[in-house]
């Protein structure tokens, strides 16, 4: 299949980028112009492994993904979680073999850009080269985040401090509103990301349930006591950077 302009695609990426910055209308043309080939992957598939070589990079169209990696007793570290309009393996552009992989976390539909439009795109426009690299410096953000939460929160934080995070940034690409969100995750997902047991998930979120702070249900979370959550979390959301500014 060859490679060619898909605007669904683009829009979304579009869409993430102005969650953070204003494109201008010339900015808008050049990610809709560029040149994409998707795929619709089924749930748990890698897209990219741990010493590949891409010469493209993934934008999430639908569904989740995930950053991971894998010690050699199998067991599994999720690094990050990605949603539409997130494109997880940007630093291939620059960083030529991967160092984790990227695998879907339910079935998903993903759009592979050539690096060779994505530098081309940027030597055109260096204010979208800056806004790319204000997006990479927000993801290193997230993971200074994880690491706190891993080093010195307890589980109970960590938990609510993830789905806080999630909400906020699913909500500022319209994917979520009145403090419910999708949340495809299993507990085994959660405890891979959280360096927790899937039994000490469990317990945390009957206890959440206990407090009515949230449910889930249907693959879908509703916090019922924002507020509350947030703060037994200390989730403060400036990390994320998502007021709009010039690039």
């Amino acid at each position: 299949m060859p490679f060619a302009p898909d605007q669904h695609a683009t829009t979304l990426l579009i869409r993430k980028l102005e969650s953070i910055a204003t494109l201008t209308d010339e900015e808008r043309q050049a990610l809709d112009s560029l040149p994409v080939r998707t795929h619709v992957l089924g749930a748990r598939q890698d897209i990219v492994r741990d010493g590949d070589r891409p010469t493209h990079c993934c934008l999430v169209v639908e569904g989740w993904a995930c950053r991971y990696k894998l010690l050699s007793q199998g067991k599994r570290q999720i690094l990050s979680f990605h949603i539409a309009g997130d494109i997880p393996d940007l630093l291939s552009l620059h960083v030529p073999t991967m160092d984790h992989s990227l695998a879907t976390v339910t079935s998903a539909t993903v759009a592979f850009i050539p690096h060779e439009s994505l530098h081309t795109l940027v030597a055109r426009h260096p204010r979208l080269a800056s806004l790319l690299w204000r997006d990479t410096l927000i993801d290193a953000a997230i993971f200074r985040a994880w690491m706190v939460g891993m080093g010195r929160r307890s589980a109970y934080e960590r938990i609510g401090h993830l789905f806080c995070e999630m909400y906020v940034k699913l909500e500022a690409v319209g994917l979520a509103g009145d403090h419910c969100c999708p949340l495809p995750l299993t507990q085994v997902d959660l405890a891979d990301a959280l360096g927790l047991t899937p039994v000490h998930v469990n317990r945390v979120l009957q206890e959440m349930r206990r407090q009515a702070l949230l449910e889930l249900r249907s693959r879908k979370l509703v916090i019922q006591a924002w507020d509350e959550l947030s703060a037994a979390a200390e989730f403060d959301p400036r990390y994320l950077q998502l007021g709009k500014r010039a690039a």
